[in-house]
């Protein structure tokens, strides 16, 4: 997961997520220092930040693969479109519905426990929720259903199609939106204790937006939606 932030936006956008999470940041990398990585402290990396030369704030997938080109040729045959396809150890992409996404090689690893927090709660960054302008939306689940496979949860009350993480970091949400021009995301973050989690990203300087029965909105320094949800395993903060 790579949080894309406009370069105003970098330097306290990336103090607040290594806050939230717990995670260090990394050295700074790439021809212009743009790229980092949020380290945790067991298990492996799954969430990295880029200083942008232009545009807004915004997250785009990293999708591991074998090999990122023969995978680019599936997308596109898919009805992807590939935006950037020079460099050697990726491709860039764009979903039908216009999410940006990119081809990587393959990493594996351990997807890092759940935080503790003084407060006494537990939480981790568990879930991208992408938000697709309806006339898009089915169409756009048919392509990431084709193109990641693996297990799905679809619900016969509501149209939210979810992939399980199934071992990974990151659980995929889609979810239709009606009024939205083009699809954007947000990052859920899951905790046993949804109170004093809040509590503790409002004093690092989040917003909270709105409050549900169990999930709380809130806006993230440097302009992203963050939703802390209810998990009775803090995000598997057992494990």
């Amino acid at each position: 997961m790579f949080i894309d932030f406009a370069a105003t936006e970098f330097d306290a956008g990336t103090q607040f997520w290594s806050a939230i999470t717990g995670y260090a940041l990394s050295d700074s990398r790439g021809e212009h220092a743009e790229f980092a990585t949020l380290v945790p402290s067991s298990g492996d990396a799954y969430l990295r930040v880029q200083r942008l030369g232009e545009g807004f704030t915004r997250l785009h997938l990293d999708v591991h693969v074998d090999d990122p080109r023969a995978s680019a040729g599936q997308a596109v045959g898919l009805g992807a479109e590939i935006v950037d396809g020079s460099q050697p150890g990726h491709v860039v992409l764009h979903s039908p519905a216009g999410v940006v996404f990119c081809l990587v090689a393959a990493l594996t690893g351990t997807v890092p426990p759940a935080a503790s927090w003084p407060g006494g709660q537990h939480s981790r960054l568990d879930q991208l929720c992408l938000d697709v302008p309806q006339d898009d939306y089915a169409a756009e689940v048919e392509f990431w259903q084709a193109l990641l496979g693996g297990q799905w949860k679809m619900r016969r009350t509501d149209p939210l199609a979810t992939r399980m993480a199934e071992g990974g970091a990151l659980e995929l949400r889609l979810q239709p939106s009606m009024l939205a021009p083009e699809p954007n995301g947000h990052l859920h973050l899951a905790t046993d204790d949804r109170v004093a989690e809040v509590e503790r990203l409002v004093a690092l300087g989040a917003r909270k937006r709105v409050d549900r029965g169990s999930w709380t909105l809130l806006e993230a320094v440097g302009g992203l939606a963050i939703c802390v949800v209810d998990d009775p395993d803090g995000g598997d903060c057992t494990h």
